[in-house]
């Protein structure tokens, strides 16, 4: 078994594991899965890459549970409606803002933040706690984007790890099969913190999308971080 000894982001192509410093020891990630890590990391993979369909029913239903889920009580007058607009998306019909390299797992993120941390999610929805921004960002299509680029960090569509980052992911993945949800909760919170830090226009979006990532990569591979319960942002939700 070949074994290499990292101090960078990028991996061997051939590396079957990985040896990473934590406090002044190295430790071994295997590259090669175990049974129930390629369970759960085939069940992601799936889960991204299904497109979202607005003629599918369990979509629709979906789409029905994270309006009631956000808006409690509420009646939703229908699947294209003005009142999408107040969860932040762009138009009537939210179908239209899924983008295709994210789909219905984006869908699923958010219901998943709206469910699990519902404290947090109302506060962001709603801008409560803090310092307002002059600008606000859509809250639904920011949710989207943001899954789209935990996608893009984690490099899951590779065949093999090329990045470090996503090693240390599938070690987080052994230890909870919704790494990937609550990361995404995770990445909420920070973005959405950088955004009132910064005071940021709309047009600053991409770039405070850019430096939420960065704050992620360097929580994950922090010392005492094998979980994402481990990263210090965590704290951000309640």
């Amino acid at each position: 078994m070949k074994c290499f000894l990292v101090d960078r982001v990028l991996l061997p192509a051939d590396a079957t594991c990985v040896c990473f410093k934590r406090k002044g020891n190295y430790q071994r990630i295997c590259m090669n899965l175990t049974p129930l890590q390629a369970k759960r990391m085939r069940r992601l993979k799936r889960r991204m890459k299904v497109y979202f369909d607005a003629a599918r029913p369990d979509h629709q239903e979906a789409l029905r549970a994270l309006w009631y889920a956000t808006y409690p009580g509420q009646e939703l007058q229908g699947l294209i409606s003005d009142q999408w607009k107040e969860m932040g998306w762009q138009g009537r019909d939210p179908s239209t803002d899924f983008r295709l390299g994210a789909g219905f797992i984006s869908l699923e993120n958010l219901l998943f933040f709206a469910k699990t941390f519902s404290t947090s999610f109302q506060c962001l929805l709603k801008k409560q706690g803090g310092k307002p921004a002059a600008c606000e960002y859509p809250f639904a299509v920011a949710g989207v984007n943001i899954t789209f680029m935990i996608m893009q960090m984690l490099d899951l569509e590779a065949k093999k790890p090329r990045t470090f980052i996503r090693a240390v992911f599938l070690q987080m993945l052994l230890e909870n099969e919704w790494s990937f949800d609550l990361l995404y909760c995770v990445a909420f919170m920070v973005m959405d913190k950088q955004w009132l830090e910064r005071n940021a226009t709309y047009m600053e979006f991409n770039d405070v999308l850019k430096s939420t990532r960065a704050q992620l990569e360097r929580e994950l591979l922090m010392d005492d971080v094998f979980r994402i319960e481990d990263m210090p942002s965590y704290s951000l939700l309640c």
